[in-house]
């Protein structure tokens, strides 16, 4: 029987955001329960990914579970044409669960609203990445201790990045403070900041974040995505604007820590890596726990 699926980040509420962080806690203490056992999942792939493809699966498997799919639509029947529909009306019938990243903005509620089993979005072009800022969410709490009245720094591609826009609408509920730092071109959409002004959500826009660096709780960095630019001037105009080194860092709260994504190209330079206040190595392995913990929630198994 179909579950709840997850597409948007707004699908679940605070408490649920909660319970997830809390399952995926235990999970990270023994990651390794045959919870899955009989149970197949699919992960239809239509953009490239490493982290969330290859953490999703992991996750499956490390809970007993199996996986098909494909992670290059050539090895698929779209290259002949077959629609999203009659794809994803055709493999519900083969699994248990649908795990989906697809280049087209809103893809994945469309998914779910024809599919006969539940849908995880796994990112649908500049909208949203739910299950990355469960992720984000977790690396948050795990690192300052509380979601609550946090200073979050969004820098880089706020216009396209969807994994900031998620996270922007998770937090709200929270009472943070954001910061946006952007090149002119790449700024948070206007929705975006209608929602935070319409929840009461204080924000800063700017183009320098070093001067008031010293006030983050968070430094999210992002990659300026060249995928989503159809010219390639103003994507190298834009791609390098935003740079973070460690020097930077060096009066910075001590309980600051630095989140991305992934991956990165050049927007975190290699000598904060070693930094006790870079996270996104950590951030990233925190991706394992809360999928299966999500996976389990979509599914309906405690």
């Amino acid at each position: 029987m179909k579950g709840k699926s997850l597409i948007s980040i707004t699908d679940y509420s605070k408490e649920d955001y909660l319970e997830i962080l809390d399952s995926a806690a235990d999970f990270e203490k023994n990651p390794d329960q045959p919870l899955l056992q009989g149970k197949v999942v699919a992960t239809l792939f239509y953009e490239p990914s490493t982290r969330t493809r290859l953490s999703f699966e992991t996750a499956v498997q490390r809970l007993g579970g199996k996986v098909i799919g494909f992670s290059d639509v050539n090895s698929s029947s779209v290259t002949k044409g077959e629609t999203l529909k009659d794809t994803i009306k055709i493999i519900s019938n083969y699994v248990d669960l649908i795990i989906m990243r697809h280049p087209m903005e809103g893809s994945a509620r469309y998914a779910s609203e024809i599919s006969d089993i539940s849908i995880i979005n796994a990112g649908d072009g500049a909208n949203q990445h739910p299950s990355q800022t469960l992720l984000d969410l977790y690396s948050i709490r795990k690192t300052q201790g509380t979601l609550e009245n946090l200073n979050v720094f969004m820098i880089g591609d706020l216009k396209y990045g969807r994994t900031v826009h998620s996270l922007l609408m998770a937090m709200s509920h929270f009472k943070p403070t954001f910061y946006f730092f952007s090149p002119e071109a790449l700024r948070m959409p206007s929705g975006y900041k209608h929602f935070l002004k319409e929840k009461g959500i204080k924000f800063v826009e700017g183009s320098d974040f070093v001067p008031v660096i010293q006030e983050a709780d968070i430094i999210y960095m992002t990659r300026v995505q060249k995928e989503r630019f159809s010219d390639p001037i103003e994507y190298e105009k834009n791609k390098s604007v935003y740079v973070l080194n460690n020097a930077m860092l060096e009066h910075t709260r001590p309980n600051v820590r630095v989140l991305h994504p992934l991956p990165r190209v050049n927007e975190i330079n290699l000598d904060v890596d070693d930094n006790p206040k870079a996270y996104y190595y950590d951030q990233a392995r925190n991706g394992l726990y809360v999928r299966q913990a999500i996976i389990c929630k979509v599914l309906g198994i405690k």
